[in-house]
């Protein structure tokens, strides 16, 4: 389930490969919209694929589990979506997943998850004043935001405070203000729009005037169990205050990374704490929102090695395994949410249905 306009959709590349996955796994796989759930909810208009390379409209008969990937968006199909979402009787593969400062609020009841935590509080101008007194580097985020847009970084540099971010269209924006309150006006303005999060910078230097992330992909797989797919780290460009791919950065297999700045031991080490973030994380949030399908971690390592969540992305982009050439994890990260659904539909469908190969898993 996805979001459409006409017979456009979001993600196209990514859906006309999981379609493709689909039809390997001999399962029907096609997308929808809320929109196309017809009168008695028995039958759905579904796209596929079509021979002119377009996309071509079929009715199916009702998905045995469905796959959502409808992202946020400030508009009334949104909402809409979240009114179909709560009516909906669909057997859903994902629960939808609450903002930024929500599940942060989750995570944080969790005794165990603490140790990966920065500070993080909902953004307000004393809540801004004490997080400049506390840390020399701070993060302002939406917290329906996505893809880095309108993430704004404030660093202290002497006597200056230089804010550095990303506008919703992702062209950089930069300034440099002398005192606290002058920065209190600017990101009022920055954060008049919606609400934000103001979170703890981490010091991620390890590549000078750049920021840098682990971004680790873990998945349910066919036999309903979450394993991760892999990771890469992201090198955000120049003067810049995310890493993310579409903004310009590149991506660098984990190891090649930490190998010469940490040694072979100690890389070990760090990537086995990121697994274990990663496998908490799953797990403290799967309790909380009900069951979900797979999450995108961003995780820091600071220059001592130690490692930081960042932020949760559940229904995340895997183009990191393509760009670093990791073919088999691409395909695994493309593949293993439709291995989920199949399993759903398998466990927890209706009894009487046509055998697994043949049930229809809807991808949105």
């Amino acid at each position: 389930m996805t979001w459409r306009e006409g017979k456009r959709f979001a993600e196209q590349t990514y859906f006309r490969r999981l379609l493709k996955a689909g039809q390997e796994l001999g399962c029907t796989a096609f997308l929808f919209s809320p929109n196309d759930v017809l009168g008695s909810g028995k039958q759905v208009r579904g796209y596929v694929p079509g021979s002119n390379g377009g996309w071509q409209a079929r009715i199916f008969d009702r998905p045995d589990a469905v796959f959502d990937r409808y992202r946020y968006t400030p508009t009334q199909a949104f909402k809409n979506y979240v009114a179909f979402r709560r009516t909906s009787n669909f057997l859903y593969a994902n629960n939808r997943l609450a903002n930024k400062w929500r599940v942060h609020e989750v995570l944080h009841r969790d005794p165990r998850m603490h140790r990966w935590l920065p500070e993080t509080h909902l953004y307000n101008r004393q809540s801004l004043v004490n997080m400049l007194g506390k840390h020399p580097l701070l993060y302002v985020k939406p917290l329906n935001g996505t893809g880095g847009r309108n993430i704004l970084s404030i660093e202290k540099r002497g006597d200056e405070l230089r804010l550095l971010g990303r506008n919703k269209q992702r062209a950089k924006v930069s300034t440099v203000v002398r005192d606290k309150a002058a920065a209190q006006r600017w990101v009022d303005r920055w954060t008049r729009q919606e609400k934000y999060i103001v979170q703890q910078g981490l010091r991620l230097q390890l590549v000078p005037s750049r920021a840098v992330d682990m971004r680790l992909l873990i998945q349910k797989n066919g036999e309903g169990e979450w394993s991760i797919t892999g990771h890469g780290i992201r090198v955000g460009p120049e003067r810049s205050a995310t890493s993310n791919l579409h903004g310009g950065g590149r991506a660098i297999p984990v190891s090649v990374f930490l190998r010469p700045r940490f040694g072979e031991e100690r890389t070990a080490q760090i990537v086995h704490d990121c697994e274990q973030l990663a496998f908490q994380t799953a797990e403290t949030l799967e309790d909380h929102f009900g069951r979900m399908v797979e999450f995108g971690l961003d995780i820091g390592i600071d220059v001592d090695g130690r490692a930081w969540l960042i932020e949760v992305n559940p229904k995340p982009a895997r183009e990191i395994f393509r760009e670093m050439g990791a073919t088999g994890q691409y395909k695994n990260a493309i593949t293993r949410p439709l291995e989920y659904a199949i399993y759903l539909a398998k466990t927890q469908g209706r009894e009487g249905r046509e055998p697994l190969l043949k049930r229809k898993v809807a991808r949105g």
